[in-house]
């Protein structure tokens, strides 16, 4: 609520309104939905796994780059020597064909590349498009009518066709996972501007910005005390489902063979690789698509826990059992008041 607001209420000219905490309801609301919580320990898990990545593979005695041609059958084409791919106690998955690379180290490692490139496309399509949508909700109408067509043509540009384009102009001596992700971040913000605009515009109406408005803030200070606050539900749950998304989208331009290059792994690295091995050693595919799924489900389970926490009107699409019987307990009263 507006500073200045608040301070027209403790003169006496307002009713007084009891703060409450925003973040202690959004955690409890939160709690209460069993199918984020288990999302919520998966990604956890998932990030775990890739910042200890150096530690794991240290463990095992691997690591992602080295060759081990004495565990492939050179002579059946490269296929990985022993039971399962060769697993054993020095290669915990196996190894992968031809190479004879440890397929757990890659896989650990890939995680690392594959999460990191979806955070950070994700801070810069978020960065990005909060900036451009506040600013043509409180620009003049020039420069809304410009932001807004320039957001327009972001939106309907095909993001792989340019994401193509832009990687294979690019020197190759340029990191491949930073460029990947800022490519993602800067073809990909339109929809989160035309959200963010859209929420500005709703809410430069409201009285306390009005309050904060007549008591002479500057438009600045304006959008950074009374609009941002009020932007952060919308752009926090936006922002956790874009995650998944720009994963796919990484592991998909990896595997058109224009993302991250050999020898840094990355899920959809291996799985391009791996599209020619899904009988003879279908380990190879199983894993890093496994893992690819099982990370997108978290994200997109928890981006709807999150959504529904900010805002709990909105019915969640992925409600328990649980949730229904509550649902129903919660509505029994009423009915039997009724037939009373």
């Amino acid at each position: 609520m507006s500073e200045a607001l608040v301070a027209t209420q403790a003169a006496g000219t307002g009713p007084a309104l009891p703060a409450a905490s925003g973040a202690r309801q959004f955690w409890r609301r939160l709690w209460t939905q069993r199918a984020a919580l288990v999302a919520a320990a998966v990604v956890a898990l998932l990030v775990l796994l890739a910042l200890a990545a150096p530690l794991l593979t240290a463990i095992e005695g691997q690591d992602p780059t080295t060759y081990h041609p004495s565990l492939v059958d050179s002579a059946r084409g490269g296929v990985p020597v022993g039971p399962f791919g060769g697993v054993s106690g020095d290669h915990w998955l196996g190894v992968e064909p031809q190479t004879g690379r440890d397929l757990f180290a890659r896989l650990v490692y890939g995680a690392r590349v594959s999460l990191g490139v979806a955070l950070t496309a994700t801070a810069v399509q978020v960065l990005i498009g909060v900036v451009v949508g506040v600013a043509a909700a409180l620009g003049s109408q020039w420069v809304d009518q410009v932001l807004s067509r320039l957001t327009d043509i972001i939106v309907a540009l095909p993001l792989m066709i340019m994401a193509l384009a832009l990687l294979a102009i690019v020197p190759s001596n340029f990191p491949r996972p930073l460029l990947v992700a800022l490519v993602i971040g800067l073809v990909a913000w339109g929809n989160i501007a035309k959200i963010t605009r859209a929420q500005t515009l709703t809410l430069k109406g409201l009285d306390y910005v009005s309050a904060a408005r007549l008591s002479g803030w500057s438009t600045w200070r304006i959008a950074r005390r009374e609009l941002l606050p009020g932007l952060a539900a919308p752009v926090i749950t936006y922002a956790a489902l874009l995650v998944p998304i720009n994963i796919t989208v990484e592991a998909a331009l990896s595997f058109l063979g224009v993302g991250v290059k050999p020898p840094t792994p990355s899920w959809g690295q291996m799985l391009t690789a791996a599209d020619v091995w899904y009988q003879a050693a279908p380990q190879y595919l199983l894993l890093p698509a496994g893992a690819l799924f099982v990370t997108v489900l978290a994200l997109t389970v928890l981006g709807d826990g999150v959504r529904t926490a900010l805002d709990p009107r909105a019915a969640s699409r992925l409600r328990v059992g649980t949730g229904r019987r509550q649902e129903a307990k919660a509505t029994a009263p009423v009915a039997t008041e009724g037939a009373s």
